[in-house]
């Protein structure tokens, strides 16, 4: 079955509405792949790691990075992973993070107040997940500026290697620099990562899980804050339904998640034949996951397109993924999200949008800017 990339990119979800309607696993020629769009086969494949793999040479964020508990399957990614579960935890993250985040969050808005108006993405958003993922990983010296360098030096290159080419040079420059930080600030104090290292976790596969944590702690949380911002500014109701109850708010990341997912996809490659939904899926073909197909299937959600933050069941999406290789982070972003949006709505009254930018992106959909007034 056949999309337009460009309208994809821009607005996926008639096209992803028509697919599961239809043909809920497709083979798509201009993604070169198998993609999933309904919820009961996006489970079906993301719980099966024996049957769908990330561990494959075309993975491409293991190219650029080295290999992951993002890139491993079996025995290698259970020991690269297990080091992180305590940390990780709910109760931990909540601990450890909300005074800080708050914090951060708190100076952020009194920096921009004054103003009136202001680019959220440049101005909010962006630098909190900078610097939350900053000290995370141990490393609460470095430049931010810095840090997203090295994160869109990957970013480039991981796009540049699924296109078919090689890894760039600067690549490798900006992860031998990451690599000397992250050693130098894994013995820190309040470092996530160096309790991963005292856990077990070896030092290469320290630099290579870093990396994805970067990556994942700007990308999913700097995209979870400006999708729910654009969503609760675009609709008066919803917007004054969690004003008038701040208490809504942590249900309200959920149904934006569920709305329009930081990461719309995920891959995997089929290892043995395998049929899902009537589709035939031949070993070694590649697979993608449309989280955001999944997250909008009227089998489980009713009137699917709505933005409504007292939906019930909003919780059952599957925006972290699911199966062994859900996200590990997801309750620091969860938490991340929470504050900055409620520091945002309190602290800049009368907040408003300039110019909206409604989310776009093939793999990473968010708005690329969000301008706003108060």
């Amino acid at each position: 079955m056949s999309v337009d990339l460009a309208e994809f990119a821009a607005n996926p979800h008639p096209a992803l509405a028509r697919l599961r309607a239809t043909a809920p696993v497709a083979w798509v020629p201009e993604l070169g792949r198998w993609l999933v769009t309904s919820r009961a086969a996006a489970l079906r494949v993301l719980r099966d790691p024996g049957a769908f793999t990330v561990d494959d040479p075309r993975f491409s964020t293991a190219r650029v990075v080295g290999p992951s508990m993002l890139s491993l399957d079996g025995p290698a990614h259970s020991a690269a992973r297990r080091p992180f579960v305590g940390p990780f935890r709910p109760a931990e993250v909540a601990r450890r993070f909300t005074p800080r985040i708050t914090e951060l969050a708190t100076g952020l808005v009194s920096g921009i107040r004054p103003a009136g108006r202001a680019e959220l993405r440049a101005g909010f958003a962006g630098p909190l997940a900078v610097r939350v993922v900053a000290e995370t990983l141990g490393i609460r010296d470095i430049d931010p500026a810095t840090l997203l360098r090295w994160y869109s030096t990957f970013v480039t290159a991981v796009s540049e290697v699924t296109a078919g080419g090689p890894v760039p040079p600067e690549a490798s420059a900006a992860f031998d620099s990451l690599a000397g930080h992250v050693r130098a600030g894994a013995g820190r104090d309040g470092s996530l990562l160096g309790e991963a290292v005292a856990g077990g976790l070896g030092p290469d596969a320290a630099v290579s899980n870093a990396a994805v944590l970067l990556f994942g702690g700007i990308e999913t949380t700097e995209g979870m804050i400006l999708n729910l911002l654009w969503h609760l500014l675009r609709d008066p109701a919803q917007l004054t339904a969690v004003r008038d109850d701040l208490d809504l708010l942590p249900n309200a990341v959920e149904e934006s998640l569920r709305l329009e997912p930081a990461a719309a996809v995920v891959d995997r490659y089929a290892t043995r034949d395998v049929e899902v939904a009537g589709a035939p899926i031949r070993r070694g073909d590649p697979v993608s996951v449309s989280l955001a197909g999944a997250n909008r299937d009227p089998a489980t959600f009713p009137d699917p397109d709505t933005f409504d933050v007292r939906r019930t069941n909003a919780r059952q999406h599957l925006a972290f993924a699911h199966g062994p290789h859900f996200c590990p982070a997801m309750d620091l972003a969860r938490l991340e999200t929470v504050i900055g949006v409620r520091t945002v709505l309190v602290g800049l009254p009368g907040l408003a949008l300039e110019h909206p930018a409604a989310p776009s992106g093939l793999v990473f959909r968010k708005p690329q800017n969000l301008h706003a007034r108060w």
